[in-house]
């Protein structure tokens, strides 16, 4: 799970969850607050009362969106208009101008408990009618009456050590789900959120086991805890995060997690560190570049509407102008980024061209890189190709291990990549991806 923004727009739906009839309104993210606090409370209240109380309201709908509360459900839309379920939202209704004012300034702030990430459920009730755990609407008008500013209203009902993030980055509303289904020989920050979340959720439901080291690499241990998963929760079983099993673990993880829960355990900050870039442009370099360039590379090879692109290791001026083209021609936004949508169509235009190479170069197909990372525990055509490369590098270069080209990435294929990633300035992980199939395919032709 990504860092908290503010979304530029939010899709609220005018009636409770079940409701089909329901319509469903989407609304600049600041215009919703301003409707939902000239809804909740009174103008003419204290302002310290009203800053309060519009923290906790943007911070209930924040948490609904970061957690994809209904999303994650199926629905969809992010929030209900249903004050038994979330806010009151009135669709077209005035807005005060005390609160108005006051939104402007801080629609993009919101609460967070103390070392966690996710926007903090801050659940309120009126206190007259209603009462519940959390903030008194009625009861701020009192602490703001006797003084208390905001933050200490807020801390009174949420506790010592709630805190605001002030000035979050604004965005798209974007889904978490990537896109593209996840499967063995993925490899990126999205199959690592899968492999935190499953982790989590194996404490909680211990069937799901085996326990997965977070590396992002979908292997043949993700799969099985991934068909664990599937079979417990009732999806299909076939191993495969796609759209119903990605937000199928997103709430169940939710769930055990507690982030919609006003005491929840929380998301801490080293559950969402990166190690893989979101993005890759001009003025980039190393092996994320790299990747973008092997795959552009063989693509425009086949493609001459495509500049013909080099692996340099820099996001040059070449590289821009061939991402740009590639862009456009796919009916992507052209700014020369390559960001997820571009990655997603990436990868399946290079998948599309090992799949359909011309005849004359049939023979050499062998060599090319499948489009999917090999690792241990894998088997299957693609890892015999890899262990036949292997050896005919090793023909040139004794340091490089031979292996038995039968078919199975077992402990020794491993070792004879490590060794060609050690003495090539790779990244040594033992698992083949396009930089190690490029490698490869340069010391089987007696190149350094």
């Amino acid at each position: 799970m990504a860092r908290p923004t503010i979304p530029d727009y939010i899709t609220v739906h005018l009636g409770s969850p079940r409701d089909p009839n329901a319509r469903n309104v989407r609304v600049p993210f600041i215009d919703y607050v301003k409707n939902v606090a000239s809804s909740e409370i009174y103008p003419t209240w204290p302002e310290n009362s009203l800053r309060a109380n519009m923290y906790a309201q943007i911070s209930f709908a924040l948490n609904r969106v970061y957690t994809e509360w209904y999303r994650s459900r199926g629905y969809d839309f992010d929030i209900t208009s249903d004050t038994q379920y979330d806010q009151k939202f009135i669709y077209g209704r005035d807005i005060f101008d005390s609160v108005s004012k006051i939104a402007d300034e801080i629609f993009n702030d919101y609460l967070v408990r103390e070392g966690e990430v996710q926007p903090y459920f801050s659940q309120y009730c009126d206190g007259v009618r209603t009462t519940c755990p959390g903030l008194s609407q009625w009861g701020t008008v009192d602490l703001a009456e006797e003084g208390l500013t905001p933050y200490e209203i807020l801390q009174y009902y949420y506790g010592d050590d709630i805190g605001i993030v002030f000035n979050a980055p604004t965005s798209r509303n974007l889904p978490s789900y990537p896109g593209i289904a996840l499967g063995v020989g993925a490899a990126s920050e999205d199959v690592r959120t899968i492999q935190r979340q499953l982790n989590r959720i194996g404490q909680n439901y211990p069937a799901v086991r085996p326990y997965l080291e977070a590396d992002g690499l979908f292997g043949t241990e993700t799969e099985e805890a991934v068909r664990n998963f599937q079979r417990i929760f009732n999806l299909t079983e076939d191993g495969i995060v796609g759209k119903a099993t990605w937000y199928k673990i997103k709430a169940i993880f939710t769930a055990v997690k507690g982030l919609a829960e006003l005491q929840g355990e929380g998301l801490r900050y080293d559950e969402v560190d990166r190690i893989y870039t979101s993005a890759v442009g001009p003025g980039d370099s190393g092996t994320p570049t790299e990747v973008v360039q092997y795959y552009l590379s063989l693509i425009s090879y086949f493609d001459p509407s495509l500049p013909q692109v080099y692996i340099t290791g820099s996001y040059d001026a070449a590289t821009e102008a061939a991402v740009r083209a590639f862009q456009e021609q796919n009916g992507l936004t052209v700014d020369g980024i390559v960001g997820r949508a571009t990655w997603n169509a990436l990868t399946d235009a290079y998948g599309r061209t090992v799949r359909d190479l011309p005849p004359e170069y049939l023979d050499v197909a062998d060599d090319i890189y499948p489009g999917r990372f090999l690792s241990v525990g894998q088997s299957g055509e693609e890892v015999r190709d890899l262990q036949a490369l292997i050896n005919r590098a090793a023909r040139n270069y004794p340091y490089i291990p031979t292996v038995a080209e039968d078919g199975d990435f077992g402990p020794a294929t491993e070792a004879a990549l490590r060794r060609v990633q050690e003495n090539s300035g790779l990244p040594v992980s033992g698992v083949a991806g396009p930089l190690t199939w490029y490698t490869l395919n340069r010391l089987a032709e007696g190149e350094n």
